[in-house]
């Protein structure tokens, strides 16, 4: 099983646009999972400094990208994209992992 995380290019160059405009060089890409969502799990995407002792540190595309590791059990091998179409700008999720999502792609059930 791959435990790494993807980026598109689109995902990429949006969140270093993001890192950038905060103007902090120690920002990290947070990537995880919480309980909820309408199918059981939700994602959760954040800039963070931080990094705790049971983190696992990805560089994907000059993106670093911190997962803890009880989310990276479920989202192992998940690419990120980022969409911009005519219903507005969005991260979507493609996890190998998840048996159903939900209509937004924000939350997947394994």
């Amino acid at each position: 099983m791959s435990t790494a995380i993807t980026l598109t290019d689109n995902a990429a160059q949006h969140i270093k646009g993001l890192i950038a405009e905060d103007g902090r060089a120690d920002l990290k890409l947070r990537l995880g999972v919480k309980g909820g969502g309408c199918s059981g799990f939700q994602y959760s995407l954040d800039l963070d400094a931080a990094q705790d002792d049971d983190d696992v540190v990805f560089i994907v595309k000059d993106v670093p990208v911190v997962v803890d590791s009880t989310s990276l059990e479920l989202i192992a091998g998940t690419e990120v994209d980022f969409v911009e179409d005519l219903m507005g700008a969005s991260f979507q999720f493609r996890n190998p992992h998840a048996s159903s999502t939900c209509g937004c792609g924000s939350s997947f059930s394994v």
